[in-house]
């Protein structure tokens, strides 16, 4: 995710608490998301279509953060 901001990124996961808890949400729901994929997780269709959602707000949150934070 973000290969151009790798450095940021690892430097506001220790600085930023905000930055690091949206990473850490957005590890987890992507995990999440694998696991019901290979089914080890059970969820509907809606169920997964909103997670997708959420990750996707999330990687938008984080993106504006490394965009501002870049310039």
């Amino acid at each position: 995710m973000f290969p151009e901001f790798r450095d940021l990124i690892t430097k506001l996961k220790t600085e930023d608490a905000h930055f690091a808890r949206l990473f850490d949400e957005h590890n987890a729901l992507d995990q999440r998301i694998k696991n019901i994929e290979n089914n080890i997780e059970l969820a509907t269709p809606t169920e997964v279509e909103d997670l997708k959602k959420a990750k996707l707000r999330l990687k938008d949150e984080m993106y504006a953060i490394l965009k501002k934070t870049s310039e």
